[in-house]
C-alpha cells in the first residue's frame, strides 16, 4: 500500500497486484488460448457439428457484467468495512465480558487483554501474510483491556466511557470527511512531522510508566498529572496531542486503505486494513478516555 503510511500496511506483499491474471494454458494437443484449434470455425462461426447461438443466448452473454474487484479476488471497500465491522465487533463482545465480572476479576482481564493484545499487535504487524484468527484475537484481547479500563474509570468518573465512545466515533467521523473531502492529506511532510511527534510521545510513555512502576511518582497517570503548566495538569496537553496523532493515524490508514483498492491489492490484505483500522480506534479510544479522567479528577 502506500509507501511510508501507517507502519501496519509496510511490508506487506503487494507487488504483481495491478498485473493482469495469467493466461490459463491449454491442455496438451489443445490450441492456447485465444487461438482456434485445427479444424475449427472462428469465434461466432458455426463448426462443423456444432449448434449455432440463438440471438436470446447471444444477448444474454454480451448483457452479462463485465467481472469487478470482487470477482477477480482484489480488494474492496466493502470489504474492508465488513472485516473492520466484525473486528469491532469481537473488541465490544470483550468488554462487555468484564462487565459481568468483579471489579477484581476485570482489573485481572485487563492486564491480561493489554499485555496479549501488545504481543498480538507485534505478531500482526510482522507477519507478511494477514491472519484472520490472530487478528480477531488481538480485537478480542483489546476488548478486555479497554472494558476493564472502562469499568475502572468509570466507577471513578460515572459517565467517562460513555462520553469516550461518543469522542472516539466523532473524531473518526470528522476524519473520514475531511479525508473524503481532500482538505487532509498524508502527505510525506506530514508523515515525517508525524514519526517524530510519535518517537517523542512513546519516550515520555515510556519513562512515565517506568517512574509510577519505581513509584517515584505517586499520582495514579504520573507526571500527567503530577506535572502542571500554568495550572492545567501536563497531561491535558499531552493527551490532546495523542489524540491528533491518532486522528492522522486514520488518514494514514484511509490513504492506505485506498492505494490498496485501486491498486488492486489481494482481498485477504482487507484483513490487514482492517486490523490498521482497529489499532488506531483502540488507541483513540484510550487517549480520549484518559484525557476525559485527567479534566474531571481536576475539577
Amino acid at each position: 500500500m502506500a509507501l511510508g503510511g501507517n507502519p501496519i500496511f509496510n511490508g506487506k506483499s503487494f507487488r504483481g497486484a495491478t498485473q493482469a491474471p495469467p493466461v490459463p494454458q491449454a491442455p496438451y494437443g489443445q490450441a492456447p488460448y485465444g487461438q482456434q484449434p485445427y479444424g475449427q470455425a472462428p469465434y461466432g462461426q458455426q463448426g462443423y457439428g456444432q449448434q449455432p447461438m440463438t440471438d436470446a443466448q447471444l444477448q444474454q452473454m454480451y448483457n452479462q457484467p463485465a467481472a469487478g474487484p470482487a470477482d477477480t479476488g482484489r480488494m474492496t471497500f466493502d470489504d474492508v468495512i465488513v472485516k473492520t465491522a466484525a473486528c469491532l465487533g469481537v473488541v465490544v463482545a470483550g468488554a462487555a465480558v468484564t462487565m459481568f465480572v468483579s471489579m477484581g476479576l476485570a482489573a485481572l482481564l485487563m492486564i491480561v487483554g493489554a499485555l496479549g493484545g501488545f504481543v498480538l499487535a507485534l505478531v500482526n504487524t510482522f507477519k507478511k501474510q494477514p491472519s484472520p484468527a490472530l487478528i480477531l484475537a488481538y480485537a478480542g484481547l483489546e476488548g478486555l483491556f479497554l472494558g476493564g479500563l472502562t469499568r475502572i474509570l468509570d466507577a471513578q468518573f460515572p459517565g467517562v466511557g460513555l462520553q469516550a465512545v461518543i469522542g472516539t466515533l466523532s473524531v473518526f467521523a470528522v476524519t473520514l470527511v475531511l479525508f473524503k473531502s481532500g482538505k487532509v492529506r498524508a502527505t510525506p511532510k506530514a508523515m515525517r512531522f508525524f514519526m517524530i511527534a510519535v518517537i517523542g510521545y512513546a519516550v515520555f510513555a515510556l519513562i512515565n510508566m517506568v517512574m509510577m512502576w519505581t513509584g517515584a511518582v505517586q499520582s495514579p497517570f504520573g507526571l500527567r498529572t503530577e506535572v502542571e503548566i500554568f495550572g492545567i495538569p501536563l497531561g491535558v496537553f499531552i493527551g490532546l496531542l495523542a489524540i491528533g496523532l491518532a486522528a492522522f493515524s486514520l488518514i494514514m490508514d484511509f490513504t492506505s486503505i485506498e492505494a490498496g483498492v485501486r491498486s488492486g491489492a489481494p482481498q485477504r490484505f482487507s484483513w490487514t486494513a482492517a486490523f490498521g483500522l482497529t489499532v488506531t480506534l483502540v488507541w483513540l479510544y484510550v487517549e480520549i478516555i484518559r484525557l476525559l479522567a485527567i479534566l474531571r479528577g481536576d475539577d
